[in-house]
């Protein structure tokens, strides 16, 4: 399987999916302005992806656009799909401590699918 690497920018988060170092990691901002055309390759990873061992998804996001929230409740639903499969799986979504915001949709989102899901509060 290949990895897939994409660089942040001041609109796109940094996406890390790298079964060999096993990091599976989303960081940043993200409002790109097509946000499908930006998850696309994301999602086509996920479609593809059979762990081999215990994966941990990091989600570090600082902002999220509705199109972007959108397509990552997407992913987690493809990580549900995993974990259903029996691979274990688990997601854990950071928020900084005083982001109200962000720790509401990481809130939602354990709502909303059936997963190893913990809220985690950062400095």
């Amino acid at each position: 399987m290949n990895n897939l690497e994409l660089i942040g920018t001041d609109n796109t988060p940094k996406v890390i999916l790298n079964e060999e170092l096993n990091i599976y990691l989303f960081t940043g901002k993200s409002l790109p302005e097509d946000a499908n055309e930006f998850f696309k390759p994301i999602k086509k990873w996920f479609s593809m992806f059979e762990p081999k061992r215990k994966a941990v998804f990091e989600f570090k996001f600082d902002y999220l656009n509705t199109a972007s929230s959108k397509l990552i409740l997407d992913i987690f639903f493809i990580i549900e799909k995993l974990h259903q499969k029996g691979f274990d799986v688990y997601v854990i979504w950071y928020h900084l401590e005083d982001d109200e915001d962000m720790k509401e949709i990481g809130e939602e989102y354990s709502d909303l699918v059936a997963l190893n899901f913990e809220i985690i509060s950062m400095n």
